[in-house]
């Protein structure tokens, strides 16, 4: 259904509060040049509206899940990695380069934290095709089968009292109609083409008939309102995501970072609380309302360790990004000291006391606001718990303990691999929480069975089967690929508070949401007398009354509708075979050809005279492939010679056959005539004799059959 024509002023138009409709015109009409319409912020209708990629990983460090989004998802910049974690989005709608860098200014960029350090075989994206045995090093599948087994804890934290949390995206909700989610982004070429006014700007903006004029001039102020209503209708689904999770008893989440795409980008950044502070705070008060905690986790590239300038501007500009986000909800003062940033330390540069002692100064020029929010988390690549406990300790900052971070990266002259014996620095690790009054988190996710190696192993299962041993009231974060049904998963393993809040899904079925009522409303005809039942906004995409939104396993097609089945028609026994022989005889050709070809470059290597001039060699290559072509060509045209006499003698065949049929059928009314005229001279017959052509199956058959030559019939 087209959307209505409105015009709207650019200061007092409001962003749409579904993505499709646009909000009530305002009373008073804006004139065509200042208008500007509202930004479709539903990828559904809107393609330059992509998936902000950290929000599909299961860790900012992990890999991106393309399955749950239906739409396009953002790839990194230009193909290789940026410095930002909001930069990770191409410029243009180019395809990213496949070309490995050698060297250069660009490789150093696409290997920060790789430089003047050992070497690190482990960073990158762990799902980068290498995600099973035989696409590892041998030598390195060797030294992992070498490793000692893990010893883990038996212990486990029941009876439950703490929260279960999940990352950035709900993967039911953003398959709902509309789409629930927080991390719309774009490309910044989106950017650009949107400071350029609609073809139209009294209306809505489309895909084909209404996009940005770039023959008109471009206006910086558009292009960021275009950014900046993505970021507040990412805002106004918190709050559908916060009461989404206060149902199924989740009460423990991390904000995506790309909630406000660009935001601490050098050149398109912006601050939010010129127009997101209302926005921000309406979801703040919620998430207070409900008692639910709320993080952020800024990516990889944000770390304090680097000796580069640049890579130390970035970061700072990204926390500042991220403190204020968080400032804005208005938290309640306890609520707001436990909405911490989770850090990285990052890469390996010169050695760890150079990269620590950069890090003590970097984090000394921080404000006091960013200092109370900012956690360090080991890593699964470089930095051990063991390496990270004693600047945080030294520094008053709190530490996140990863248990599978942990499980690839420790110190082994201290401790074995597993679960028990990092329970000895429990104590000294929820002291660094306590004395700065947070409530102190974890971080749980595991391996893929199928795993090996250290690379292999950074890969997250797409759900968790057990429960670390931390302590029953603990703030857990479950990093997983799918997301909150890996916190489901858990509470049916364990019958965990909230479990029974829950059933299974219908396969490929949503009765939560109006789709089916709006399509059954276009067919109604004005005669019908049922209403059409409508669900209300508040209760779209929350599962119904029977609460159906969980999926088994490997199950994520079930949230989106059924594809249609196109069943192949079966092939008979004659076509099939002429495709095969088809097939063969031009296999035959081709490898004909190709002989061919071979053999005339071989004479051309072995014949290529010396002295010859350039041109003589030209017309000799020249006079070789004409031969070439005239023995091709006869060849052809013989093929076509002897299929035209097997056709035509084929043809003749049928008419021979033909011709003698025709004959055989003309001798039948003779014979019956003879046998007639001897009945007439005395002979006896027995009952009435009918002609052999008495069949009407031809013109002529039929007048023989007028004709009779019974004795009573020629009487009268």
């Amino acid at each position: 259904m087209p959307a209505a024509k409105r015009k709207r002023s650019v200061i007092a138009a409001k962003p749409i509060s579904s993505g499709v409709e646009p909000a009530a015109p305002s009373k008073r009409r804006a004139s065509a040049r200042t208008a500007a319409a509202a930004t479709i912020t539903d990828p559904n209708h809107n393609g330059d509206v992509v998936d902000a990629p950290d929000a599909l990983r299961a860790s900012p460090d992990g890999d991106v899940d393309q399955k749950i989004a239906p739409s396009p998802v953002g790839s990194e910049t230009n193909g290789s990695k940026a410095e930002s974690p909001l930069s990770d989005l191409p410029e243009t709608l180019e395809p990213p380069k496949t070309k490995l860098k050698t060297g250069g200014k660009t490789q150093k960029v696409a290997t920060e934290g790789e430089s003047q350090r050992h070497t690190r075989t482990d960073s990158g994206d762990p799902e980068a095709g290498e995600d099973d045995a035989s696409a590892a090093d041998p030598e390195e599948i060797k030294e992992a089968l070498a490793r000692p087994p893990p010893v883990n804890s038996d212990y486990l934290p029941l009876p439950w009292k703490g929260r279960l949390g999940y990352c950035c995206l709900n993967t039911y909700l953003r398959n709902s109609n509309p789409p629930v989610f927080s991390s719309r982004t774009c490309r910044i070429q989106s950017i650009l083409e949107h400071r350029h006014p609609l073809q139209n700007p009294a209306e809505l903006e489309h895909a084909t008939k209404n996009r940005p004029d770039v023959q008109k001039p471009a206006d910086v102020a558009l292009g960021q309102k275009y950014v900046q209503d993505l970021g507040l209708a990412n805002v106004r689904d918190i709050i559908k995501m916060v009461r989404w999770n206060d149902r199924y008893n989740i009460k423990f989440f991390r904000l995506s970072s790309e909630m406000f795409p660009f935001a601490s980008h050098p050149e398109y950044g912006y601050k939010l609380a010129s127009f997101a502070s209302d926005a921000l705070a309406e979801a703040g008060k919620v998430i207070a309302e409900l008692g639910h905690r709320v993080t952020t986790h800024p990516g990889q590239f944000t770390q304090l360790g680097s000796p580069r300038k640049s890579v130390i501007d970035n970061a700072i500009r990204d926390l500042e990004y991220h403190d204020e986000l968080l400032s804005l909800l208005k938290l309640p003062p306890q609520m707001d000291r436990d909405a911490v940033m989770v850090l990285h330390m990052g890469g390996l540069f010169e050695g760890k006391t150079e990269t620590l002692q950069r890090f003590r100064e970097n984090y000394a020029t921080l404000k006091q606001s960013i200092k109370n929010r900012l956690v360090l988390e080991n890593d699964d690549v470089i930095w051990s718990v063991h390496d990270l406990l004693p600047v945080c300790e030294e520094l008053n900052i709190p530490q996140v303990l990863d248990y599978h971070h942990h499980n690839i990266i420790f110190d082994s002259e201290r401790i074995r691999e597993g679960t028990k014996d990092i329970m000895d620095l429990y104590p000294r690790i929820s002291a660094t929480w306590s004395r700065k009054g947070i409530k102190q988190k974890m971080h749980y996710s595991e391996p893929t069975p199928e795993a090996i190696t250290g690379r292999q192993r950074r890969k997250h299962n797409p759900r968790v089967a057990t429960l670390p041993p931390c302590a029953p009231d603990m703030d857990l974060m479950i990093e997983a690929k799918d997301k909150e049904q890996a916190v489901f998963e858990l509470m049916r393993t364990f019958k965990l508070p909230g479990y029974d809040s829950f059933n299974d899904m219908l396969p490929y079925t949503r009765n939560d949401d109006n789709k089916m009522a709006l399509q059954a409303l276009a067919r109604k005809k004005k005669t019908d007398a049922d209403p059409i039942q409508m669900i209300n906004e508040d209760d779209c995409g929350m599962g119904g009354p029977e609460g159906r939104v969980y999926w088994p396993p490997t199950m994520e097609s079930w949230l989106r509708p059924k594809k249609k089945e196109i069943k192949k028609k079966p092939s008979t026994g004659p076509t099939e075979k002429s495709k095969k022989d088809a097939a063969a005889l031009y296999a035959a050709k081709e490898a004909e050809k190709k002989a061919t070809k071979d053999m005339v470059k071989e004479e051309e290597f072995v014949e290529s005279d010396p002295e010859a001039t350039p041109a003589t060699k030209k017309a000799r290559l020249a006079m070789k492939k004409k031969t070439q072509s005239d023995a091709d060509k006869a060849a052809i045209k013989s093929q076509e010679s002897k299929a035209k006499a097997a056709d035509k003698a084929a043809l003749a065949h049928a008419k021979a056959t033909l011709k003698k049929t025709s004959k055989t059928k003309k001798k039948a009314p003779i014979s019956s005539s003879s046998k007639t005229s001897d009945s007439e001279d005395g002979l006896e017959t027995t009952g009435k004799t009918r002609p052999a052509v008495s069949r009407a199956s031809s013109r002529r058959a039929v007048k023989v059959k007028k004709v009779s030559y019974n004795e009573d019939d020629m009487e009268e």
